[in-house]
């Protein structure tokens, strides 16, 4: 998944290319103290401001027409606590170069999403996640932040430091301030040894919960119009370190997973009736292999083919059912789907907004190739999710509201309260918010 977002002729666009805007302004501040003045001057002239990271997020959370923040020059880490094993980054960091940082000194964060093309701001602030038994989403590794608030002031929360906003701004939509850095919880670099292997979606879903049980991270991909999955389980492991080789993984990885996949999308979107067949293809593609590597380059794998992307977070208990459902709507649709689907899981966390907010959460990812219709798989696809009472995650394609919201998150209100106190003019507010959170 490469990098990033583009502005022409004043319009910025997110990488999926399905969200665009035109700020009146935009600024790169290179300090902190900068971008306090540059939200200080916005509410004078009464625009709204938004910050901005890679445009990883394929809603319009990050679009404004007012004041677009591109935090690229408030990047780098600022320090490592070893004793507290901490180490605090400025916000507008990529994730990759947090992560290569980190090994450089013998360090990695517990848990990764599958990219790390993201500012460490934006990853955290949509909810961004991995796969893990006990280890929680990336926002869910933060001990401290920083962020600018809508009178300019800079305010600094942890659990014994303005604990009600460091509940809510560890996932904060960009709604409660602007964060110009965050303190992770790190731990001395480990292995992880990953096992990949192609299973029957039917045995995945027989076994799912022993697969989830036995292993520390556990995903999986269904190819639709097939009964098959690619199966990930990663482990913590002794050694000896064996990464993947450098001329299998460029096939694997580079050549067959983005260089084929992407001409198979190419040619799936012109000529639709080929969909199932490239499908079984794709799902017998790749064989079973297994590898060990420090963390980071074993949770995340380049993303190049570019797509839109709707998932939502089931309580775990009911991610069969969610499955079964939705093969069985895409069997009877006629629908086309290139892409496969996403299984991950994560234990319940204390965030307020998390899509794991108070429950162990199973999530499930459907894509479409850039460029093909995707409104009519989606909209079925969340029927299925929605009825079992779904959480879609706030960087990624729905049509959910603030009343929908108000009865999925049962702390829903506290959070639209504390934005009430921290911006009540609505400075960082855009249309993504108010639909999502109310006026």
């Amino acid at each position: 998944m490469g990098s990033t977002t583009s502005t022409r002729n004043g319009t910025w666009r997110n990488w999926g290319g399905n969200v665009g805007a035109r700020p009146a302004r935009e600024v790169t501040p290179a300090s902190v103290e900068e971008l306090a003045a540059a939200v200080r001057r916005a509410a004078e002239d009464g625009l709204r401001v938004k910050a901005v990271g890679t445009g990883h997020s394929f809603t319009s959370i990050a679009a404004t027409d007012g004041v677009m923040i591109r935090p690229d020059l408030l990047t780098g880490i600022r320090g490592i606590d070893r004793d507290a094993m901490t180490v605090t980054v400025e916000a507008g960091t990529p994730l990759k170069r947090l992560n290569v940082a980190l090994a450089r000194e013998g360090l990695s964060l517990t848990n990764m999403g599958d990219i790390m093309e993201q500012t460490v701001s934006g990853a955290t602030s949509t909810g961004t996640h991995g796969t893990g038994r006990e280890s929680a989403s990336i926002a869910a590794q933060i001990k401290g932040l920083e962020l600018v608030t809508a009178d300019g002031s800079v305010l600094t929360c942890s659990e014994k430091e303005n604990p009600e906003v460091f509940a809510a701004a560890r996932i904060g939509l960009g709604a409660l301030g602007i964060v110009t850095a965050i303190t992770f919880a790190v731990e001395p670099v480990f292995l992880l040894t990953a096992r990949e292997e192609p299973m029957a979606f039917e045995r995945v879903l027989a076994e799912f919960d022993r697969l989830w049980a036995e292993n520390e991270h556990f995903e999986f991909y269904w190819f639709p119009h097939t009964g098959n999955t690619n199966t990930k389980r990663n482990n913590r492991s002794a050694g000896p370190e064996e990464p993947v080789g450098r001329l299998s993984g460029w096939f694997e990885d580079e050549f067959l997973s983005n260089g084929v996949f992407q001409v198979a999308n190419w040619v799936g979107r012109a000529v639709p009736a080929t969909i199932p067949v490239i499908a079984r293809i794709s799902s017998r593609a790749l064989s079973a292999r297994t590898y060990t590597d420090i963390p980071y380059k074993v949770f995340t794998s380049p993303r190049r083919v570019r797509f839109v992307e709707m998932e939502y977070a089931v309580p775990r208990a009911a991610l069969v059912d969610t499955l079964r459902e939705l093969k069985a709507m895409v069997d009877r649709s006629g629908l086309r789907v290139s892409f496969p689907v996403e299984v991950r899981t994560a234990p319940a966390d204390d965030i307020t907004l998390s899509t794991a907010s108070g429950r162990d959460s199973a999530y499930v990812a459907v894509h479409m190739f850039r460029g093909t219709p995707y409104q009519r798989y989606f909209t079925a696809a969340e029927r299925v999710f929605t009825a079992h009472g779904g959480r879609p995650h706030w960087g990624k394609l729905h049509t959910r509201d603030a009343a929908y919201f108000a009865g999925v998150y049962p702390r829903f209100a506290e959070f639209t309260a504390l934005r009430d106190r921290l911006d009540p003019q609505r400075l960082f507010q855009n249309d993504y918010l108010r639909r999502v959170l109310g006026a």
